[in-house]
């Protein structure tokens, strides 16, 4: 053997051997799946002791019981008559020459050291001979069984000596019995014990993790057999299948829940505890001490890796560009717009937000989408620069730990996560906050030289403070603001609130926080109690410029008056002064307040009245926003035609105008056209108003746009699209407690009336309380809505109050014109039907003058309908039928029906039951066709009245559709084209678009991709 230089003149005095702590160590655990190392043992042992030795190496990662099949092999040997050695190496000793070998033999004081370097002991060098020596007296009196532990550990003298100790054993009755770890580390490994004996001298066993099975076993012998398969579960992920780990956990649980996770059969009788995801549940902390231990013995490089990894887990995903075909739709739609607009009301198309629409968020930067990169070989590179590892380790440790059940694939980024949320805290536990910043801080640099989104950038700069950031390359507010802006057009607005609030933290100019504050403002304008106020109000008294000021406080007052203080709003625009030297500024103020007097009827007569004597003295400062909005108030009043209104708006969307004021002028446009029974163009007005002006939710006009857009659906009989237009509002925003009475709330409860559904509309208003409402406007509308969901369960006279007092609301703020709420119209049919015709025909007349002025078919229609039935006999029939006429000819579906079954009935009740049916057959088809089910039931009823037969067919739903529909219908859910049915079917093309569209209306869908969903739909509702 090769002797060993000396190093000290005396022999290090024995320490202690170090090792994980007792309640770390695995027991039987390590022995689960053991069988075939078991086994190997046995039949050394034998040869052994037959006088032909070997050695057994174990080679295991950390944790896999490598100590436990040491203890076994020990207690084999003694059962067998041989005597142990035992030696156990150590990261402390392992600068001592030749420790372990003595801490194994235990030589006596006479034989020397390998530290004598005197002239008297010149022999030192022969040490390890005589070590050896020694072994061979030992397996001279008795076979010998020599354990030794954790290999990896010894000085290299020792390994030097067990390997050539080895090589020696083939005829001596010793089995030497090794382990040493074997894991994939960042840093490559030193070569192992084995690596340079040939295979007849040594017998290398790998010990692999526990099958999902045995681990499985191990949780429930510790947890109780009758443990849910969610804790089952849970576990074996934490522990990985790792025994070390796997009985570090049970450990704990055991201490924190004696119950287990068993069944219902917690304590008491409660319900099912739920497994823990943080380690602070874990009081003991045998599990991040075991953790610990396995981080400790991987090596500084695979802890720094293993902790970046864990703590990158939640770093946000980079939105999807905007692919060319939408960028095509968005430049066809902008030429459409402005050939249909005057250059006024067609500024230049923004970007559309992709996503959910605005107000919706997703609970914050986690989407479970990865890191930003789509695949997990490009995260591999991102982690290893970001820990400055070899890529090519980085990559193989990842490997491995998945392997091993540590990591798993995020499923389809295939990102690589920590197995369980327990596994990930206690990666995390005891790192500290300093050394994770700074991590993000290098992250977000990183992956701003790789030329990452912002949002991916921001996100790391989240988890910094502003001193962190001091000196690094990355522009933090600019990054910040850039990620906000991102987050908001994909309508993350919970998001783009974070990073503007971390924005605010950093330095920046007077004027340029008070942007930022007003962008934050109006994001928490959607999801906090305080509406966004105080950075709104903030951001007022830091604007400096006029122009800056004024739009400050309109979004201020915006906010004031959506959280019920309108008063509070008027007197922030009072203090701005009159502004007279800056007209543009006082019009956009003026504006503003005139939508903000809806909460009183003085505030808003008063405005109207002030901005009626102010075009009267000096026409030329009314700009064609304000000339609109004293049209909208004359049509409201009942003082304007809808063809004179019409022509002035479309004038005036023509006439140049401030930017500022353009919003102004399209949302009054959008109301006076949608009043006038013109849809598609004030559909065209709002959709230019709200994506193409970009405005926010705290801007004046946004609210009145949507209001325009369900008031529109719902004028055209789409009660499909107005559920779903508000199918996210019930007066409440965000987190605050619904308001109360709302035009949407007031759409959706008509929309579920109509379409068969009251008792959802009763519990929708249940509640309800009308004085907490603080617009009028707004109050009036509910009110309609709840005395026509009144009459529909039969409760005229509770109908009959609510209509008075939406119109007395109306009065009171001069909206007399029945294009607001046919208010009178609907109360006279509460008289009727609570047999008082004198006062139904007195409401009825009045009614009909108002819509003569108005003068539009919608309006006539209605109000000659109920004049007719309130006025009866000839001359009523005469007017019904006079509404019919009028209705059908404007192609007014939704106001026709009510028209053709009063008529009939009317018919029917002069003794013309054959005249009254087809008619009423008309009714039930074109309710039918709309989804009415409320109308339809009306004309079923009045068919049945005539002495028609009834009608065995449903109206709507699957079991609707003809033969030929159905055919149609899916061979387009399978995915062909119409041109393609129609070759197939040797149908015309329009033949075909006329099928599908008759199956969309009977199925209640809007879109080609929900026809398989709704023809496999086994709980359609028949009507």
């Amino acid at each position: 053997m090769t002797a060993i230089p000396a190093t000290t003149s005396q022999p290090p005095a024995r320490r202690p051997v170090p090792a994980p702590p007792p309640a770390l160590v695995p027991a039987s655990a390590g022995l689960l799946e053991r069988g075939a190392a078991l086994d190997l043992l046995a039949a050394e042992a034998d040869r052994a002791r037959g006088g032909s030795g070997r050695l057994v190496l174990f080679r295991a990662p950390t944790g896999m019981g490598r100590s436990v099949l040491l203890e076994a092999a020990a207690e084999l040997g003694v059962k067998h008559g041989m005597r142990v050695l035992r030696a156990h190496a150590s990261a402390e000793n392992s600068g001592v020459p030749l420790a372990l070998v003595r801490q194994l033999l235990d030589p006596p004081p006479g034989l020397g050291g390998p530290d004598d370097d005197t002239p008297e002991t010149p022999h030192h060098l022969s040490y390890p001979c005589r070590l050896w020596q020694l072994l061979c007296e030992h397996a001279a009196e008795s076979p010998l069984l020599v354990t030794v532990d954790d290999a990896h550990l010894a000085d290299q003298a020792s390994r030097r000596w067990l390997t050539e100790s080895a090589r020696r054993l083939t005829g001596m009755p010793v089995l030497m019995v090794v382990t040493e770890r074997g894991q994939y580390d960042i840093a490559p490994p030193a070569p192992g014990l084995a690596h340079s004996l040939s295979p007849g001298v040594v017998r290398v066993h790998a010990v692999t993790p526990l099958s999902r099975s045995a681990a499985e076993e191990l949780v429930r012998g510790a947890l109780g057999a009758d443990a849910s398969d969610a804790w089952v579960d849970g576990c074996v992920r934490a522990g990985a299948a790792n025994p070390l780990l796997l009985l570090a956990l049970l450990d704990d649980l055991r201490a924190v829940f004696p119950y287990g996770g068993r069944d219902g059969a917690a304590a008491g009788g409660g319900p099912e505890p739920r497994l823990p995801e943080d380690c602070a549940e874990l009081y003991p902390g045998a599990f991040v001490a075991a953790v610990s231990w396995w981080l400790e013995s991987a090596g500084p490089g695979s802890t720094m890796v293993a902790r970046a990894l864990a703590e990158l887990e939640h770093s946000a995903p980079a939105p999807e560009p905007e692919s060319e075909s939408d960028g095509a739709g968005r430049r066809e739609q902008q030429a459409e717009r402005e050939a249909e607009f005057g250059p006024a009301a067609a500024p230049r198309l923004p970007r559309p937000r992709p996503g959910r629409p605005a107000g919706h968020d997703e609970a914050g930067p986690d989407h479970g989408h990865g890191h930003g990169h789509g695949h997990g070989e490009d995260f591999v590179c991102f982690l290893s620069e970001l820990t400055r590892a070899d890529p090519d380790r980085v990559g193989g440790w990842i490997t491995a730990m998945i392997r091993l059940g540590l990591l798993r694939r995020a499923p389809g980024t295939g990102v690589p996560r920590l197995a369980h949320p327990l596994l990930r805290g206690a990666v995390l536990d005891g790192w500290p906050r300093s050394q994770r910043q700074a991590l993000h801080l290098r992250a977000a640099e990183l992956r701003q030289r790789r030329g990452d989104r912002a949002e991916a950038v921001a996100d790391h700069l989240l988890r910094t403070t502003p001193g962190d950031t001091a000196g690094g390359s990355v522009s933090v507010g600019k990054t910040l603001l850039d990620a906000a802006a991102e987050a908001s057009r994909a309508g993350r607005t919970g998001a783009a609130a974070r990073y503007l609030r971390r924005a605010l933290d950093e330095p920046m100019p007077r004027e340029h926080r008070a942007t930022v504050l007003t962008a934050l403002g109006e994001l928490e304008f959607t999801t906090l109690r305080t509406g966004g106020t105080p950075r709104l109000a903030e951001a007022l008294r830091l604007q400096e410029q006029p122009r800056n000021r004024v739009l400050a406080a309109v979004t201020l007052s915006s906010a004031l008056t959506s959280g019920g203080n309108p008063h509070a709003a008027l007197d922030v625009l009072r203090d701005l002064g009159e502004l007279d030297g800056e007209p543009v500024l006082a019009r956009t103020v003026q504006a503003a307040s005139a939508f903000f007097t809806g909460h009183d009827p003085e505030s808003r007569r008063a405005a109207y009245t002030a901005l009626r004597e102010r075009a009267e003295r000096t026409p030329e400062w009314i700009s064609p926003a304000l000339c609109a909005l004293l049209i909208r108030y004359e049509s409201a009043a009942g003082l304007r035609s809808a063809g004179s209104a019409v022509r002035r708006i479309r004038q005036l969307l023509t006439a140049p105008e401030d930017p500022l004021l353009v919003p102004y002028l399209l949302g009054t446009a959008a109301a006076v056209a949608q009043w006038a029974d013109e849809p598609d163009y004030a559909e065209r007005l709002i959709r230019t108003g709200l994506t193409e002006h970009r405005l926010s939710p705290l801007h004046p006009v946004h609210q009145t746009l949507l209001n325009a857009r369900v008031d529109t659906a719902a004028a055209r009989g789409d009660y499909r699209r107005v559920l779903e237009e508000t199918a996210d509002t019930s007066g409440a925003r965000g987190d605050a407690p619904p308001t109360g009475a709302s035009n949407f709330l007031a759409q959706r409860v008509i929309a579920l009336v109509e379409r068969g559904r009251p008792a959802e509309a009763e519990r929708l208003i249940a509640g309800i309380e009308v004085g907490d409402a603080h617009d009028m406007s707004e109050l009036n509308r509910f009110l309609y809505a709840r005395g026509l969901l009144r009459a529909s369960a039969g409760d005229p006279a509770g109908a009959l109050d609510d209509f008075r007092e939406c119109g007395r609301l109306q009065h009171s703020r001069d909206a007399e014109s029945p294009i607001i709420t046919p208010w009178r119209s609907a109360a006279a049919e509460c008289h009727l039907l609570l047999g008082e015709p004198r006062e139904a025909l007195a409401l009825a007349e009045e009614e009909s003058r108002y819509a003569a002025v108005w003068d539009t078919p919608r309006v006539r229609g209605r109000a000659l309908r109920v004049l007719g039935a309130a006025t009866g006999g000839r001359r009523g029939l005469e007017l019904t039928g006079e509404a019919v006429g009028i209705l059908r000819g404007a192609a007014l579906d939704i106001e026709l029906i009510p028209a053709l079954i009063t008529h009939g009935l009317q018919l029917t009740a002069g003794g013309q039951p054959r005249r009254a049916r087809p008619l009423l057959r008309e009714a039930a088809a074109t309710a039918e066709r709309l989804g009415a089910v409320r109308l339809s039931g009306n004309a079923e009823r009045a068919l049945r009245a005539s002495g028609a037969r009834r009608r065995n067919t449903a109206l709507t739903g699957r079991s609707s559709l003809t033969t030929s529909e159905r055919r149609i219908a899916a061979l387009a859910a399978d995915g062909r084209t119409n041109a393609e049915i129609s070759e197939l079917l040797h149908l015309a093309r329009r033949t075909v678009e006329t099928h599908l569209t008759s199956t969309y209306r009977k199925l209640g869908i809007r879109r080609r991709g929900d026809l398989t969903a709704a023809l496999n739909d086994d709980t359609e509702e028949l009507t």
